[in-house]
């Protein structure tokens, strides 16, 4: 714990060290309360080219998780290195190859981040965390979606909604679109933290009644670690036997040598859109 401290405290350190590093049109909705979870946070909105140009048009959405981390350099975990999520999708949206679509960028709640994130309760270490997902979930559901799609032109189906998030927040992003599938149907499962609780996702989609239906993206790096790619693998696997299809609602890439970083991450936004989101 004394570790995590120091490394929250460090990532917050002097501002002149962070450069502002957003594209196109970001639009920020500052400690934004959440009742069900009983804190405050930054939502952060990326709208495509076409909000302005085609005012009666409606976009699908993608919600992302660790929002300090998705669009700006100035306010990420480690300064000046971030997902990039609005160059990659202003890149593809004027390129034609991205559906236009408008990414939320929802902060993650600082240490709380692990009790929200995952599912159920268990240490890591000396540490008991997690067990707040499904509070979450609510949070997402109940009280950001609702905001959202009242401020903006969504598409507020859950064809058009998806979820995205790297480490614990690929766990909440899985964990989510099976739960809430009427909800969450694009789900970016990047990094996954897959060794949680014993492999407890990987039992959960194996032990599935019946496959939901939802397209999901599963990646990781070479280098995260010895059981990074056969958690996913096994994943993978357990995907597959439930009715996934391969190129059809389930992509999965590895990265060699790639670390479990946001520079990683930032270098598979566009593939990770591309199969989300990809212009029809």
């Amino acid at each position: 714990m004394l570790a995590l401290l120091a490394a929250f405290s460090l990532a917050q350190q002097s501002p002149e060290a962070r450069a502002p590093s957003l594209t196109g049109d970001v639009r920020h909705h500052r400690e934004f309360e959440s009742k069900i979870l009983g804190n405050k946070r930054d939502v952060v909105v990326y709208l495509p080219p076409q909000y302005k140009t085609e005012p009666n048009r409606r976009f699908p959405t993608l919600y992302m998780h660790d929002g300090q981390n998705v669009f700006d350099g100035a306010t990420s975990y480690l300064p000046n290195r971030e997902w990039r999520a609005d160059e990659a999708a202003e890149a593809l949206i004027r390129a034609g190859m991205v559906e236009p679509l408008i990414i939320v960028g929802v902060a993650n709640a600082g240490l709380a981040r692990a009790d929200e994130f995952l599912p159920t309760r268990a240490k890591r270490g000396d540490t008991e965390m997690g067990g707040r997902a499904d509070d979450y979930g609510r949070f997402l559901t109940e009280e950001v979606k609702p905001f959202i799609d009242r401020t903006y032109r969504t598409k507020p189906g859950a064809r058009d909604t998806g979820l995205c998030g790297s480490s614990f927040g690929g766990i909440v992003t899985l964990h989510l679109g099976l739960t809430r599938p009427d909800v969450f149907t694009q789900l970016g499962v990047v990094s996954p933290s897959l060794w949680w609780d014993d492999g407890l996702m990987i039992k959960r989609v194996a032990g599935l009644a019946k496959k939901p239906p939802v397209k999901v993206w599963l990646d990781m790096g070479g280098d995260e670690g010895p059981l990074g790619v056969p958690d996913l693998m096994r994943l993978r696997e357990a995907m597959l036997a439930k009715g996934w299809r391969e190129g059809r609602d389930l992509r999965m890439v590895v990265e060699p040598r790639a670390q479990h970083n946001e520079d990683a991450w930032a270098r598979r936004m566009d593939l990770i859109l591309l199969w989300l989101y990809p212009a029809r």
